[in-house]
């Protein structure tokens, strides 16, 4: 492997809710060099971070982006109506980026590699997907650890629940759909039952654990949960949250799995959502454990991510802060 620089930390998919989190703790913690990749080489990024522009699924591209590297953060995330035929070139790119460069390679993931259960999600579980999008992500962490374990590349996972927060936009919780919506006076919708508990992560914290994993080489080779407040948060309570931090309510409307089914006939979108709502009609508890042990930290409260998000959207949507 080349030899790094120490000061360098490239972000594959900067303009993404994840990516963009992750170039806001890198810039917060005094980063020297922060490069951002998006395909337009633009992105809402902090002052500082330089954009470039690159095909994260060209090899030969991430080769020469991710030169002189010495930690990687694989950001990027495709349509999800495309996860099977974008995302293994996507990772190709990344790994080929960091076996070049001899970067460290942290990499954004989610929950479903997991069989559904209504036990706490810990990291020893196996991974027995039930869905295709889970499949996908499964395969792609079974190359990740097969590439580190052959020395190929050096790696960590890092998993987060449903996720939402500034730059959020196409979230399953509160994303750009929702607060459009919920400013227009209409009711807003929620996938699944109200009242079983769903562990919500806050984008924040999910980009400072990925950059707390880059920064600790016992991170290596493992894959992580990294915390989130009141993990046993009902939809009910979390939408609570929301309608206070915003000064008014919205009337709620559940999406059964069944519904999603049927709108799924005239809606990619929703047909990829119907085969993860298993997440919201039983109880989703990521126990995030594992992180705190190792690396202690205290995920952000509830109100002040729900807060700081409203405030985000407002401001985007051009509504007036309350």
């Amino acid at each position: 492997m080349a030899m790094s620089e120490a000061n360098l930390q490239v972000i594959l998919g900067a303009s993404g809710g994840v990516g963009g989190a992750v170039a806001r703790e890198l810039v917060r913690q005094g980063a020297v060099r922060v490069r951002g990749v998006t395909r337009s080489g633009k992105g809402d990024v902090p002052t500082g971070v330089e954009m470039v522009a690159g095909d994260v699924g060209d090899t030969e591209q991430m080769r020469t982006i991710c030169e002189g590297a010495s930690i990687i953060y694989f950001c990027a995330n495709p349509p999800y109506t495309d996860w099977q035929r974008a995302f293994p070139p996507l990772l190709e790119g990344a790994i080929a980026g960091a076996r070049a460069s001899g970067a460290k390679l942290i990499v954004t993931d989610n929950l479903y590699v997991y069989a559904p259960t209504t036990a706490p999600l810990t990291e020893d579980l196996p991974w027995r997907p039930v869905t295709r999008k889970g499949r996908v992500r499964a395969a792609m962490d079974e190359r990740l650890m097969a590439a580190h374990q052959a020395g190929e590349i050096r790696m960590a996972i890092g998993r987060a629940s449903d996720f939402f927060g500034p730059g959020g936009l196409n979230t399953a919780l509160i994303g750009e759909r929702f607060f459009e919506a919920f400013y227009a006076g209409k009711a807003v919708d929620w996938v699944g039952r109200l009242d079983v508990p769903h562990t919500c992560s806050y984008v924040e914290d999910f980009g400072r654990g990925l950059v707390t994993l880059g920064q600790h080489d016992e991170a290596l080779g493992q894959a992580w949960h990294i915390p989130a407040a009141d993990p046993l948060i009902t939809g009910r309570q979390f939408l609570d949250l929301v309608f206070e931090a915003a000064g008014k309510r919205a009337r709620i409307r559940t999406a059964s799995k069944g519904l999603l089914r049927v709108a799924g006939l005239w809606s990619p979108m929703l047909r990829e959502m119907a085969e993860m709502a298993y997440e919201f009609e039983q109880p989703y508890h990521m126990d995030g454990s594992k992180f705190t042990r190792a690396f202690g930290g205290t995920p952000t409260s509830l109100r002040e991510a729900v807060q700081s998000t409203v405030a985000w959207f407002q401001r985007r949507l051009g509504v007036a802060e309350t």
